[in-house]
């Protein structure tokens, strides 16, 4: 396969993310590698195209390379998208996925940019790997780089994308059919379908429900929330706050760990109303409090089923993905009605099925990294009410202050002092890149 790496980093080789790439390149050498680097040299594209034209034609898969700045990609890279569409290469064939190096700060906006041009181009969308710029330094880091690659490897094997929303045009909501076969995939135990059947769209819903369910090779439980005997909504009253038991006697906490926190993975299954999944869910959501901000689930994917026109409901988009990244989850897939539901469902079932088995839970962006900091403080400081949040959190590790990194900013403060002097900072002129680069370099020569 004829890879691409289009590296936007102003640094070019120098480029922190780009040694992502060179150990992603080392363990899975069988491919032919390509690195332009777009960033650093902008005007020489614009003023020489077949510099990478032919590059980008004979490409399989395109890899976008950068580090986040200010909210999207480099402005360098952002011009070259720009040569792109107007070269008039026809990309319907190529695959493109990214890889970016951050400290979270709105990774999530930077992707959906790159993800959002490579649809307009016509381009195969696989999710990107979004991670801290000190990653690949850490063994996990250098195995959520593997399992990301592999995971790249497997969508274009099976033929799998993303579906994303370009456009606001009108859409006939589709009938999935129910009718499907069990796909051939490692089976988990138990999947649980849990969904908000209304009257007016039942139908609909539940003929997605319905194929999922044919497909998936494990016992799988539909349960319809609207079915459950719930009291009322969540009243805020903290008394599940020491001891986990919700005031209502109604025994949503206990069905809720019990029967659907219990299961494999969990697939949510709704028709959008409001700009939302629904009053009925919300009170599902709310009462789910029960176990505060215990993050029970994580390391288990989930998935969601969508009635109704979701090409037009960004914010709604987004809040699906932010559940999922801050209760530690692998967002599997979103399957809608909208488009080609049938595919969207068969696709889920198969990603449903290779997140369990492979146990694939890619770093946490922005949305998880963000949600779970603000978590973190809050917890910290209400130790004394919240109880069972503050073992949990500390049973985790998840009170990871910066503070306790003393050593690294001594060092810090060292480099700040040196860099004040003139004499030492014309001596360092040049060298702060290679010292950055050192601990990467090391990473990479180890087999």
């Amino acid at each position: 396969m004829n890879i691409l790496i289009l590296n936007g980093s102003p640094s070019g080789k120098n480029s922190i993310t780009l040694c992502t790439v060179r150990f992603i390149k080392k363990h899975f050498p069988n491919h032919a590698y390509k690195v332009l680097h777009v960033g650093q040299q902008i005007r020489k594209m614009e003023k020489e195209p077949e510099v990478w034209m032919k590059s980008v034609q004979k490409a399989d898969l395109i890899l976008f390379c950068y580090p986040v700045y200010t909210f999207l990609v480099p402005s360098q890279l952002h011009r070259f998208i720009e040569l792109m569409k107007e070269s008039g290469i026809d990309f319907s064939e190529k695959y493109a996925t990214q890889i970016s190096t951050s400290k979270h700060f709105y990774d999530i906006t930077a992707h959906r940019f790159i993800e959002e041009n490579c649809a307009d181009l016509g381009m195969k969308v696989i999710r990107g790997l979004s991670a801290d710029m000190e990653d690949l330094l850490h063994e996990n880091g250098q195995k959520d780089a593997i399992a990301f690659f592999k995971y790249v490897l497997w969508n274009m094997k099976n033929g799998y994308c993303e579906t994303i929303p370009v456009g606001k045009g009108k859409v006939a909501l589709k009938n999935a059919d129910p009718s499907a076969e069990t796909i051939n995939a490692s089976a988990p135990k138990r999947i649980v379908i849990v969904a908000d059947f209304t009257h007016s769209t039942k139908n609909r819903l539940q003929n997605m429900c319905e194929r999922l369910k044919n497909l998936l090779p494990c016992e799988t439980e539909i349960v319809n929330i609207q079915e459950f005997p719930f009291t009322g909504g969540c009243l805020g009253c903290f008394h599940c706050a020491s001891s986990g038991k919700c005031i209502y006697k109604d025994g949503f906490d206990s069905y809720l760990r019990d029967h659907i926190q219990s299961a494999d993975g969990i697939v949510y299954a709704y028709t959008i109303k409001d700009h939302s999944m629904g009053y009925r869910f919300k009170v599902f959501d709310d009462r789910q409090f029960c176990n505060g901000h215990r993050t029970v689930t994580m390391g288990r994917p989930v998935a969601y089923l969508v009635d109704g026109k979701l090409d037009t409901e960004e914010n709604l988009r987004i809040l699906m993905e932010a559940r999922a990244q801050v209760g530690g989850n692998t967002l599997a897939g979103i399957a809608c009605n909208q488009h080609d539901p049938d595919g969207e469902i068969d696709k889920l079932a198969a990603t449903l099925c290779y997140s369990i088995a492979e146990k694939y839970l890619p770093p946490k962006n922005f949305y998880g990294v963000g949600g779970m900091k603000i978590f973190r403080d809050l917890i910290w400081q209400m130790q004394g009410m919240m109880r069972e949040d503050h073992k949990f959190y500390k049973e985790h590790d998840f009170y990871d202050f910066p503070q306790k990194e003393r050593g690294k900013m001594l060092a810090l403060y060292l480099v700040g002092a040196m860099m004040k002097n003139p004499e030492l900072q014309k001596k360092m002129n040049g060298k702060m890149t290679d010292g950055m680069l050192m601990p990467y370099k090391k990473v990479l020569k180890e087999k």
